[in-house]
Formats: C-alpha cells, sequence, structure tokens
C-alpha cells in the first residue's frame, strides 16, 4: 500500500514559481497603460496624468514589497491562509471599469482624484501583484535550501516588458477599451487562482535554509545606495517620459517605450554578470549625461521624432543600465532578500514623488529633468569616491559640475527676465516681454507653457487687439470668424483659452465663451494680457475640461467653434474622437463652422477631423497661411467643417484651403479607440 508523501519529502517544482510570477508580473504592467488610458478623457488627456498614475504604482509597488517584507516573516501556513484570503477579497474589485462618479466636476486639482480612483478601481489587485515577485522569491529559497532567485527577478522583469510590449502592439490597437478592462479581469481572476493554489502547496514544504557563509549584513550606507539608484532610474523614467509625451501625445506608445528600456536594463543586469560591464557603461554614462544636459538646454528642440526617440531612447537607457548594473552588483545574500527589494521600491517611490508630486507642486517650473539628470551625475561620483577610484572620481566630479552647469545655463536662459512663473498639475507657465527691437510693433508679451507659445501680444496702443502667433486675420479660425461675423452678431466657442487672443475679434453685438482646463491660465490671461480686459463683447471662461462641460450644458448655438486645447505637439485625443464631435454638432448652429488647430511636427491631424466630418454629413478643408514674424504671425494648419451653403466658395477661404487626403487603413477615432501610428510623420511640414 502506497503512502502519501510526508512533508518532508514534497517539494514545489520551480516551474511553478516561474509561471506564477511570469503571469503576474505581465498583468501588473499591462493594467498600468490599460487603466491610464480608461481615464485619460476625463482629466483632460493631460501627458500628467500618466505621470499621476506612475507615482501610484510606484507607491502600490512599495506597499506590496512592504507586504512581502512583512508576510515573509511569518510561518508559512499564516503565509498561505493571509494570503490566499486577501487574493480572494480582490476578485469583489473585478471588473476594473472605473465608476463615471470619479470625473472631475470642475477646476479642482486632479491629483488625488486620480490616486483615489486607482486605489478603489484597481488598488487591492495591483497591490497583490506587487507582492508577487518577491514573495513567491522568498518561498522558492526558503523552500530550497536558500537557493538564489535571482533570475526569477529577470523572468519578473521579463513578463513585465512583454504585458507593456503587447499593450500598444497587441491589445490597443485591436480591443475597445472595455474589453481591455474586461480581459485583464478574467486574467487576474486566473492568476489569483494559480497564486493561491501556490501559496497552499508551499504551506506544507519545510523550510530548508543554509547558512550563506560570505553573507554580510548590508550596512546603512548600502542601503542608501541601494535607494539611491533606484530613485535616479525611476526618476530619470518619469522626466524622459514628460519630455517625450508633453512635445508629442499623451499615448500609450511613448509611455511604454522609455518604461521598456527601464525593464529591458533589470532583466540584463540580474539575468546574468555578463551583460553589465563598467568598463564599457561608465564611460558611456559620462558620455550620456552631459550629452541629455546640452539637448534639453537648448531652446530649440529636435525636429524628427525618430531621432528624438533614438537620442533620448539610447541615453537613458545607458544611464538605467547603469543603476541596474550598479544594484546588481550589491545585491545580497538570499536572507535579505525582500528587505533588498523593499529599498529597491521605496527609491523607484522617491522618484515617482520627486516626478509627479514635488515637481508639478513645488518647483515653479520645469526643473525636474535637469535637476534628475545632475543628481545621477553626482551619485555615479559618489560610487567612485566610496570605492577610492581617485582618478576616475576627479574625472567624474568634473564631468558633473560641467554638466550641472550647462543645465543651470539653460534653466538661467528659459526662465530670466520672466514675470510670471507658476506651475500646477497642468504643467509650467511664463510669461516674458520681448523687446522686438527690429520688428515694425513693438515689444510684445509671450505666455509659455512649458516650451511652447500659447499667445503674445503688442504692447504698444497700436498693437492693441492686433490677433497674433496661429489665431492671425489670415489663419483658418481667423477667416472663419471674419466670414461668419459678415451675416451679423457671431456667438464664439473657443476650447482653449491661452492668452485670450480670440477675444481680439469680438465686437459688441458678439459673445463669446472660453473653456479652460488650467485654473492658472485665466487668472494669467486677465491679469498679464488684455484680450480679455479690452474684449468689448460679453465673454465668460468656463473652467474644467471642455467636453465634460459640454456634456453637461444645454446646446449652444455656436456660429463658430475654435478647439485649440493642444500643448504643443501633444494632443488630447479624446477632443478627437466621434463622441468629442457629436458634442460640437450639439452645441454649433446647423450651418455653423467648426474650427479644430491641427498645426503639428509630428501627426497629421487633418484626416482625422476629415473623416468625423464625412461620417456627420459635412464638408471638411484644411486652410493654412505662411507665417510674419515681424507682426507675430506664425505659420497654422486649421481644419475647418461646416455644412453652410457656399462657406468654402469664397475668395479668401478658397484661396487659402485645399481637400484633406485620407491615409489608407484610418478609421475614425472613437473614446474607446483611437491609434496614432497611422497618422505619425516624421518631418517637419
Amino acid at each position: 500500500m502506497n503512502r502519501p508523501p510526508a512533508p518532508e519529502d514534497r517539494t514545489v517544482p520551480a516551474i511553478y514559481f516561474g509561471a506564477t510570477i511570469l503571469l503576474g508580473a505581465f498583468l501588473l504592467f499591462q493594467v498600468q497603460p490599460l487603466i491610464a488610458k480608461l481615464i485619460l478623457p476625463w482629466f483632460g488627456g493631460s501627458a500628467a496624468v500618466w505621470t499621476s498614475c506612475m507615482l501610484f504604482f510606484q507607491v502600490a509597488l512599495l506597499a506590496g514589497y512592504g507586504y512581502a517584507h512583512w508576510v515573509n516573516r511569518q510561518t508559512t501556513r499564516v503565509q498561505a491562509i493571509f494570503h490566499s484570503g486577501l487574493l480572494a477579497l480582490s476578485l469583489f474589485s473585478l471588473p476594473i471599469l472605473p465608476s463615471a462618479s470619479w470625473k472631475p466636476q470642475g477646476g479642482e486639482d486632479p491629483l488625488l482624484r486620480i490616486c483615489g480612483l486607482l486605489a478603489v478601481t484597481v488598488g487591492l489587485p495591483y497591490f497583490l501583484l506587487s507582492s508577487t515577485s518577491p514573495l513567491l522569491q522568498a518561498w522558492y529559497s526558503r523552500a530550497n535550501g536558500g537557493a538564489m532567485p535571482w533570475r526569477f527577478f529577470a523572468l519578473s522583469n521579463a513578463g513585465s516588458m512583454l504585458g507593456l510590449l503587447t499593450y500598444p502592439i497587441l491589445v490597443e490597437p485591436w480591443l475597445t477599451s472595455g474589453e481591455q478592462a474586461w480581459m485583464w479581469s478574467i486574467s487576474y481572476g486566473v492568476f489569483a487562482l494559480v497564486c493561491a493554489t501556490v501559496a497552499w502547496c508551499v504551506r506544507g514544504v519545510p523550510v530548508r535554509m543554509v547558512v550563506e557563509e560570505s553573507a554580510k549584513a548590508p550596512g546603512l550606507a548600502d542601503r542608501v545606495i541601494w535607494i539611491g539608484l533606484a530613485a535616479c532610474a525611476s526618476a530619470l523614467l518619469l522626466a524622459v517620459t514628460n519630455h517625450l509625451t508633453q512635445n508629442v501625445a499623451a499615448i500609450p506608445f511613448l509611455w511604454v517605450l522609455p518604461l521598456s528600456l527601464y525593464l529591458l536594463s533589470f532583466i540584463l543586469c540580474f539575468d546574468s554578470d555578463r551583460w553589465y560591464h563598467r568598463e564599457v557603461f561608465i564611460p558611456l554614462a559620462a558620455i550620456s549625461l552631459p550629452a541629455i544636459a546640452i539637448v534639453i538646454s537648448k531652446p530649440a528642440r529636435l525636429i524628427d521624432i525618430r531621432v528624438a526617440l533614438a537620442y533620448f531612447s539610447i541615453t537613458t537607457f545607458i544611464l538605467f543600465m547603469v543603476c541596474q548594473g550598479e544594484l546588481a552588483r550589491r545585491r545580497p545574500g538570499s536572507s535579505q532578500l525582500t528587505s533588498f527589494y523593499l529599498m529597491v521600491s521605496a527609491g523607484g517611490a522617491i522618484g515617482g514623488l520627486l516626478i509627479g508630486l514635488a515637481a508639478p507642486y513645488y518647483f515653479n517650473a520645469l526643473y525636474d529633468f535637469p535637476v534628475v539628470i545632475a543628481g545621477t551625475a553626482f551619485l555615479f561620483v559618489w560610487l567612485l569616491l566610496r570605492e577610492r577610484r581617485t582618478v576616475l572620481f576627479a574625472v567624474g566630479l568634473l564631468l558633473a559640475i560641467g554638466t550641472t552647469v550647462v543645465l543651470g545655463s539653460g534653466v538661467r536662459d528659459s526662465i530670466g527676465h520672466s514675470r510670471v512663473l507658476v506651475r500646477n498639475f497642468y504643467g509650467a507657465l511664463r510669461v516674458h516681454d520681448d523687446s522686438n527691437e527690429e520688428g515694425p510693433m513693438g515689444p510684445f508679451r509671450v505666455l509659455m507653457h512649458g516650451t511652447i507659445d500659447h499667445g503674445e501680444e503688442f504692447l504698444s496702443p497700436a498693437g492693441a487687439r492686433f490677433p497674433t502667433t496661429y489665431y492671425s486675420r489670415g489663419s483658418g479660425v481667423g477667416l472663419a470668424i471674419l466670414n461668419i461675423q459678415k451675416q451679423g452678431p457671431a456667438h464664439i466657442g473657443v476650447v482653449g483659452l491661452g492668452a485670450g487672443t480670440l477675444a481680439a475679434y469680438a465686437r459688441p453685438i458678439d459673445r463669446v465663451t472660453f473653456y479652460e482646463i488650467n485654473p492658472l491660465v485665466p487668472k494669467i490671461a486677465g491679469s498679464e494680457f488684455r484680450f480679455l480686459a479690452d474684449c468689448p463683447a460679453p465673454h465668460e471662461v468656463i473652467l474644467g475640461d471642455a467636453r465634460l462641460s459640454l456634456e453637461d450644458e444645454p446646446a449652444k448655438g455656436f456660429d463658430v467653434l475654435a478647439v485649440d486645447a493642444f500643448s504643443g505637439d501633444s494632443i488630447p485625443v479624446h477632443l478627437l474622437t466621434r463622441e468629442a464631435f457629436a458634442l460640437y454638432w450639439r452645441h454649433l448652429k446647423p450651418d455653423g463652422v467648426l474650427a479644430v488647430h491641427v498645426t503639428n511636427r509630428n501627426l497629421a491631424l487633418a484626416p482625422v477631423v476629415a473623416l468625423a466630418a464625412a461620417e456627420s454629413g459635412k464638408r471638411a478643408m484644411i486652410v493654412s497661411n505662411d507665417a510674419d514674424y515681424d507682426r507675430r504671425v506664425f505659420q497654422s494648419q486649421w481644419v475647418l467643417v461646416t455644412s453652410r451653403p457656399g462657406f468654402f466658395e469664397q475668395a479668401e477661404i478658397k484661396e487659402a484651403s485645399e481637400p484633406i487626403g485620407i491615409p489608407p487603413g484610418l478609421t475614425i477615432w472613437r473614446d474607446d479607440y483611437s491609434n496614432l501610428f497611422r497618422i505619425l510623420r516624421y518631418r517637419k511640414p
């Protein structure tokens, strides 16, 4: 008669641990872009939404690692019961579809609302997924005589990277947001069952630890280095992501790319010591740090998106490799496993707090990227000093000082002579005056949003109420307003206030309604510029996301509605979807004109507008104008959409407009589907 195996005879195959860790890591990082995209339209489509989500994820990761560190100190039976109970409880969070009650109501600060939404919607599942890798590695090590599980850490990061890369390639283009949420929820249910099964299997396996002969308990300095390296890598990740998303688009692909490189560095450095060679990567880092400093300190930006992505991808990957490689070289023995992970996650959370909380709420300008680069340079120098590498320390110190000087000079040049410097969740605003000594109309005042010009006004009486930048009388929006005004009083709606330039077109018989999401902008437009103050027509500024405001309002009966809420080349996609255009048509008169600003270096937005117009039986044309920098008029492109008879036959409009071609395969965008890959362009138009 066969007897059941005694507890001391039972083991749990390594593949069970590996499969559970892989699935957990995959779900952990696939949910990040998924849930961020779901809530993006509710908070103005801002790039800061992703930063806020990353801040929450990193703090939740720290909590998960802290939980793993605590529960690992209990008996295996207690661990199995407690962890299985939490997994069962987390199933009540499914499906991870955020409630509409979390939509913002007006101009309140979004950060706490985003964190609260995420905590309620995905908090407990994410917390448990975060704890999976360190907890199961500890179980494996304890049940296998102290075997080192570092390859499971590399496997975890491989699963994370797989989750990230499959989202923009296999998930986002083919599934609606609701379908994505349900598929993830079902997959999480499978994970919970598998993880609970492993926990109960481990419950009966005795602890078989071996003495680590050469292991030395890490001291305070070691822990500070762990935290510092992890914090630098995390802050660098968020800083470079901000830089890309603020100047291209707040889309999952540009969230995923830097995060994938970050994870790849983890995979390589913790899989094997053969990947990280100090004699290669430290000199490369010595080149990369000042190289990044020079680029971000110059006012001119890289024009070709491929060059920009390649440049920042290569340089930041080198810095990631040094941070993770130095971490891997300092990893402790298996008895300190969960403590090590806890310190690393604490560093990640500190980096997230610096970029996601301290920067927007305590900095008054875009200092975060320069601060991170300078801090990383001096951390590397400190490591050389601790190892008493005198020559390398001296060279590194000179490079760090030089990098900091370049960064400081760039910051000084960008904010020098500013009248106003303010910053919040939605970005950094700056107002400065330009003497314009060679211009015929004298000095002017400029409103900058980050590196983007959001409005200019001449200071002389002769230049008062002169529409500048993208809103000149020859621009698409200018031609539309002037044409409508020929017919009588005009009600003009504007999505995006800026300096209030479009108020320059208003006459006493007209009405103007502005929609603005950033509460700082109306204060600056009212105090630093005269467009609103000198506007002779009745006008109002409605604070909050334009889509949410338009959803709540009765039909406004606009004669012209101008959509210009884009922050440079970063676009809020939710303003270009079928549902958004349905709102525009509801608030426009039947023969009203929609003017959409599509000037963009990297994205061909006009076809997206044209598809929405065609679906509604309206005609769309793109209107371009030339620049006249002496009069502060910029080249611009606007798409005008209307069903008004004879509108595009007007001589001045006909001369400036042309039809819009539709790229093959492009379909109309919806709130639950958009695809920016099909409209990418790689050269400045």
